[in-house]
């Protein structure tokens, strides 16, 4: 681990973010001596960013934390075309509609990580629209176009694997890397922006903009890149039996993303405390310690902060009591996921398979059914034992919902509607 002088970089290294740096030593000397602003670049292709996203979304936190300025880059122009970096084939085409959309939920959560305003480390959101859509064709080619040579575009892993299993590669989405290399220019420009951090698979694109800033007369830039998150298993991270992990709630709930970290394997709970949560070195030293049924305090603690950072401290916490009435109690609570299903359906009788896909515990009844004969289903706490069972209004307690339960740690209550 490299010793840095600035505190940001010491920051970053010590909790794990760092895969590469352009320049070492360079960035170091700048961070040490004057208030660096750096950026992030995020498309704009869902209405919420996911748990991939949270990794440089921290890395803006601790910049602004060690007294430097961040920029959260919305992509308004690049999520017309969509980065092909590592896709089999091509993104579906986004209407400027939709695009305008997903940037209001994407907001949300910078809303939550970030300091916004005109201090000078306040942060600053920026759409490159702004300056994407703006662009002379012709004009465009021939002041930027000329700086790529496109032997060395082909030699980009995003691109040569893409090109190597013969699939196919549009000129739209070969324009992506100029168009993100030229952010990065435009940003020098008009913020001073000196850094441009992304995860490992961005390494290639942010170089391209170091390397355009150099010929277009821009300062010396600078690129940092995180690892590729992965569980001890080998799992990557943010997927869930659901699908991904979103951040933002109307999505993906509270309760789910509490249950998602609470979930996290023994050998992850150290990396990702110092990763997702802004818990003191050695409190997280503490807690990683800890062995046997005590490690599970750590996890509730990890599922806890980072929580917390994401949707604040009372919905955390309030999704960590909810767990521990539902385990610890074995009670049904109001905050737990909650579908509805018409009232017909209950008075004529839905079929408990088909309800549990519904719920999204299963993907299949026959995915259903096996979990049946493995004893994983219950309803109302009690194990379901016949997959052909009707689940009627006589199911709804007294609260109004039926409970769904897969094993110990996945329910979803089911009301009438």
């Amino acid at each position: 681990m490299a010793a840095f002088k600035s505190d940001f970089l010491r920051v970053l290294s010590e909790r794990g973010f760092i895969h590469q740096v352009s320049d070492e030593t360079g960035l170091d000397d700048l961070f040490a001596k004057e208030t660096v602003t750096a950026y992030v670049g995020y498309d704009a292709t869902a209405t919420s960013l996911h748990i991939g996203n949270l990794i440089s979304a921290t890395m803006l936190y601790w910049l602004q934390e060690t007294g430097h300025r961040p920029i959260a880059l919305m992509g308004g122009g690049t999520s017309m075309i969509g980065d092909p970096s590592f896709r089999d084939e091509q993104r579906g085409l986004l209407t400027p509609e939709k695009i305008g959309e997903n940037i209001e939920g994407i907001k949300k959560i910078f809303g939550r990580i970030l300091r916004f305003g005109d201090g000078p480390n306040d942060a600053l959101m920026v759409n490159n629209a702004d300056w994407l859509m703006q662009l002379n064709y012709v004009e465009f080619l021939r002041d930027v176009g000329r700086h790529f040579s496109v032997n060395r575009m082909l030699s980009f892993d995003s691109v040569k694997l893409r090109l190597d299993r013969e699939q196919s590669l549009s000129f739209l989405e070969f324009n992506y890397m100029i168009l993100q290399g030229y952010d990065f220019v435009e940003l020098s420009r008009r913020y001073d922006c000196r850094l441009q951090m992304g995860g490992s698979d961005q390494w290639g694109n942010i170089i391209n903009g170091i390397d355009l800033g150099h010929r277009m007369g821009t300062q010396q830039l600078y690129a940092l890149t995180t690892p590729l998150l992965t569980t001890s298993s080998g799992a990557k991270m943010g997927k869930s039996a659901n699908g991904a992990v979103w951040l933002n709630g109307d999505v993906f709930s509270t309760y789910d993303f509490w249950q998602y970290w609470r979930n996290t394997e023994d050998a992850d709970v150290e990396r990702f405390l110092k990763i997702f949560t802004r818990l003191p070195l050695d409190e997280i030293a503490r807690l990683a310690a800890l062995g046997g049924a005590e490690l599970n305090e750590a996890k509730k603690i990890l599922a806890t902060e980072a929580t917390a950072i994401v949707h604040g401290r009372a919905e955390a916490e309030a999704a960590a009591e909810t767990a521990r009435k539902t385990f610890e109690e074995g009670v049904t609570d109001a905050s737990l996921p909650t579908i509805e299903i018409g009232n017909g359906l209950l008075e004529a009788g839905i079929g408990v398979l088909a309800l549990f896909v519904s719920a999204g515990l299963a993907g299949s009844n026959g995915e259903a059914r096996r979990h049946v004969q493995g004893g994983a289903l219950r309803v109302n706490d009690t194990p379901v034992t016949d997959d052909k069972r009707l689940i009627t209004m006589a199911d709804v307690s007294a609260e109004g919902a039926v409970k769904l339960s897969l094993g110990k740690k996945k329910h979803v209550l089911v009301r009438p509607g």
